[in-house]
């Protein structure tokens, strides 16, 4: 008969232990953060589902599928290389409507969407039940890599005393 797993044994293989790495390395502390949770929030159920597409070098789309949703019952905030989004119903009285089945999702949810550095979100659209957020990698001038241009002297060695060009024979 095979063994059934219970959530405890799911739970430690799921769970890492960055202790040893946290003790070894210097300035990598947001990078472990961001490691844990993302280990956290593989137990998050998939409510609602979404795409994450990368449209260019350094540009990325988010589309969430909130059917049941309007624009003004979602929330979107941007802080501290974190995207949070969230939906909450305004529930309205329909006099004299009794549901059979209520099918289309109504429950409030929140996503959350670990950024990189740099990466601000450009805009959001809302058509047709889906929900659109643009990324763009916006690196500053001073951390672009840059080309440094190697200049040439006429004198090879400077230490050379010169003579003046009139006295020169």
């Amino acid at each position: 008969m095979p063994r059934l797993l219970n959530k405890e044994d799911l739970e430690m293989r799921t769970a890492f232990d960055l202790t040893p790495y946290r003790r070894s390395t210097v300035g990598f502390d947001r990078l472990f953060d961001a490691l844990e949770n993302s280990f956290r929030a593989e137990t998050q159920d998939g409510y609602p589902p979404f795409d994450i597409v990368r449209t260019g070098e350094d540009s990325y789309r988010i589309t969430l599928a909130v059917a049941g949703f309007r624009p003004d019952e979602i929330d979107i905030t941007s802080q501290q290389n974190q995207l949070v989004i969230s939906g909450q119903k305004i529930e309205k009285d329909e006099d004299g409507v009794e549901f059979v089945h209520r099918g289309i999702a109504a429950r409030a949810f929140e996503r959350r969407f670990q950024l990189a550095d740099y990466v601000e979100v450009r805009d959001a659209d809302y058509e047709h039940g889906m929900l659109t957020i643009s990324l763009q990698r916006i690196v500053p001038e001073s951390l672009k890599r840059r080309k440094i241009a190697i200049g040439s002297r006429e004198h090879v060695n400077d230490d050379t005393p010169q003579l003046p060009e009139d006295k020169a024979a």
